[in-house]
């Protein structure tokens, strides 16, 4: 059971698969929010239970239902991967009906020590791959992510190519933005790092997005490129899963199209401001030379947050110390890849 949010469910991909691929005789539901499922429909042995957060599973007695919903599957074992107050309930009446439970430690106490300004613990955290695969071993199942296996690229429908042409060039994806202005990296930065892109005719560069505001801004990152297409508000999100495994790379802030971009075995590079690959969250299989953070010297309180939620007074420009020549140089290097 994993609900939200968007990149936190991407997340399990890559151990979900390693999983089957270790474990051909067991079966996997995963409990999500119906808009995930498409992340999930090509890992055999893993179907999909929609949780439905409006209606039938709402509140308490909505908890109670999909216990008894979930029930109907025979299931042997649950594993909470979220351990939210929804899941543990749920968790909780499966323990007490002699199942056996585990569930996913979060690390808090790790976590805050990271992230205080005072007396900070400088060091990298279990990754939130491995809390999950301990989750599963305290099941009795050991998962092995060293050799990981990504699905073949999803063939684009006639839609998509419409919009993008046949694929002769390399394709770079950039996803600007994130839930928290803190991971955002300034956008006329951003527009340097799109113009000096653009001036290379073997790219084609893909922006990702969505809301009417983030349109209007990548419409404006775009204007006057050819090579530079918007693809937020123009595909269903099925498509842009297509259109994402086929990109040769992917520029993403500290977001869910990070990790969605490292589930399908796209090269990421991320962006870090308030936030640092050291908590756990940087995507899958990557390396952490590909992933750019703020200059710790100029702004030792980094990082400052988890999530990305807390503001600190005067680090509001952090992020404006990843050169954007040093973006380039590493995108110019994924011309190696593939």
């Amino acid at each position: 059971m994993r609900l939200s949010a968007m990149g936190d469910v991407a997340m399990t991909v890559p151990v979900l698969r390693a999983f089957v691929n270790q474990h051909p005789d067991v079966k996997i539901t995963i409990v999500s929010r119906p808009f995930f499922k498409p992340f999930f429909d090509f890992i055999p042995n893993v179907s999909f239970f929609a949780f439905d957060e409006k209606e039938r599973h709402k509140g308490f007695l909505g908890l109670l239902r999909l216990f008894q919903d979930l029930r109907g599957f025979q299931i042997d074992a649950f594993a909470d991967l979220h351990n939210v107050l929804r899941s543990k309930i749920v968790r909780s009446l499966f323990a007490l009906s002699g199942k056996k439970v585990a569930l996913v430690d979060k690390g808090r106490a790790e976590k805050k020590a990271l992230t205080q300004p005072e007396n900070k613990v400088f060091k990298p955290l279990p990754t939130m791959f491995e809390r999950h695969v301990e989750v599963f071993r305290q099941l009795g199942f050991n998962v092995d992510l060293s050799h990981p296996v990504f699905p073949e690229k999803q063939a684009l429908d006639t839609e998509i190519i419409s919009l993008t042409g046949e694929k002769n060039q390399k394709w770079i994806g950039i996803a600007p933005f994130a839930q928290y202005d803190s991971k955002v990296y300034p956008l006329d930065l951003m527009q340097e790092v799109i113009n000096q892109l653009a001036k290379n005719a073997d790219y084609k560069i893909l922006l990702f997005g969505g809301g009417k505001k983030e349109i209007e801004i990548l419409n404006s990152l775009s204007a006057h490129k050819k090579n530079v297409i918007t693809m937020a508000g123009k595909i269903k999100f099925k498509q842009e899963l297509q259109l994402i495994s086929n990109l040769d790379v992917m520029l993403s802030m500290d977001s869910g199209n990070a990790h969605i971009a490292a589930m399908l075995g796209v090269k990421v590079i991320t962006l870090w401001g308030a936030t640092h690959p050291y908590a756990g969250f940087s995507p899958f299989n990557q390396l952490l030379e590909n992933a750019l953070v703020s200059d710790r010297n100029l702004f030792p309180k980094l990082p400052t947050s988890v999530y990305g939620n807390k503001k600190v007074e005067g680090y509001e420009d952090a992020m404006r110390t990843i050169a954007v020549d040093s973006i380039v140089k590493v995108l110019n290097a994924c011309r190696q890849i593939n």
